[in-house]
């Protein structure tokens, strides 16, 4: 929790000024689980459950949400949030013994009050620190005592930025492994006007095909079927452009080389009982990830992952972003 402003701090009204205070402050959300709404002067918000440390809410300076929730979503455990920005964690999709996913988005997350020192490059006040530590449920599942810190973040532009901190809290001296993946569910005006570029050219492994491993072909990805791949070896920006909002994604990682990209399509959504049998065509998973190549921690050791995602207005020029310095600059 930010120390400039605590729990207590009120929440913008709507008839509040826009250039008021950031808030941060603790609420009842969907089924009466405690969430966190960070407020920028600006406009743009964010809101996260404690229930998987869980970001369910971004929205721009106009109040349009960038993320896609589904209309079926079920809020209320053990059931993960369907949408948002799932942790997934300390196992990445069936890549070992856990659950797919493994097990930090089913648990409720403390807020962090005393956090160690957070060196950081951003300006931004807006921010809640939360911390799950393993339950005597979860070290019977996976034997390894661990916290792990997240820190959300609000830039002053409206960026959304998800730091997270992993340390090896084990006396027994034993090293433990673990995957890791940002599962965010990005909001999309139509999936078949969408286009991802940055991954062009890299060795990815299909999921769809016992994840062999192939070479992206072609100069931009688009989607016209079923997609769920983990490209290997990623640029730390990624860009996802959608044609007709004219908004680009920018999907800045650091910590995490892998980048998965997924669209269940009309048989997978009609298959699952959380999501509404047309909404794969409104979203678009592009999630930051080390996942072919775990990640190791000795005693006392600490992991950092960090994303930070901005939205920015884009226009098309014989089928290009233009200017197609989105990649290429800062």
């Amino acid at each position: 929790m930010s120390s400039e402003k605590g729990l207590s701090a009120p929440l913008a009204t709507p008839s509040a000024p826009s250039y008021g205070p950031p808030t941060v402050e603790l609420c009842k959300g969907v089924n009466g689980l405690d969430k966190v709404v960070l407020r920028e002067p600006r406009g743009s918000s964010a809101e996260v459950y404690l229930y998987g440390g869980h970001v369910t809410s971004w929205k721009n300076d106009h109040g349009e949400e960038l993320l896609f929730v589904s209309s079926k979503a079920v809020f209320k455990p053990p059931k993960a949030i369907r949408g948002g920005i799932p942790i997934c964690f300390p196992q990445f999709s069936n890549l070992g013994s856990l659950e797919p996913h493994g097990f930090a988005r089913n648990r409720l997350w403390a807020i962090d009050t005393d956090p160690p020192p957070f060196p950081t490059t951003t300006s931004s006040k807006t921010f809640v620190d939360l911390i799950l530590k393993p339950s005597e449920d979860d070290l019977k599942i996976w034997p390894h005592s661990f916290e792990f810190r997240l820190r959300v973040a609000l830039g002053p532009g409206g960026d959304l930025l998800l730091t997270s901190r992993i340390r090896n809290t084990s006396t027994d001296g034993k090293p433990f492994t673990f995957t890791f993946a940002y599962h965010t569910y990005f909001s999309v005006s139509d999936i078949s006007e969408v286009r991802v570029e940055g991954l062009e050219t890299l060795d990815y492994l299909d999921n769809l095909q016992n994840r062999e491993r192939f070479t992206e072909q072609g100069d931009a990805i688009t989607f016209e079927s079923e997609v769920d791949k983990i490209y290997l070896s990623t640029p730390t920006k990624i860009a996802i452009l959608d044609h007709e909002k004219k908004r680009t994604f920018v999907l800045r990682k650091d910590g995490l080389p892998d980048a998965v990209v997924w669209n269940p399509w009309d048989k997978k959504a009609k298959a699952m009982t959380d999501f509404g049998d047309d909404e794969y065509k409104h979203m678009l998973c592009v999630e930051a990830a080390a996942a072919e190549k775990p990640i190791t921690l000795k005693p006392g050791e600490e992991w950092k992952g960090r994303q930070e995602l901005s939205a920015v207005p884009s226009s098309y020029c014989s089928g290009q972003l233009d200017p197609q310095k989105v990649l290429q600059g800062s």
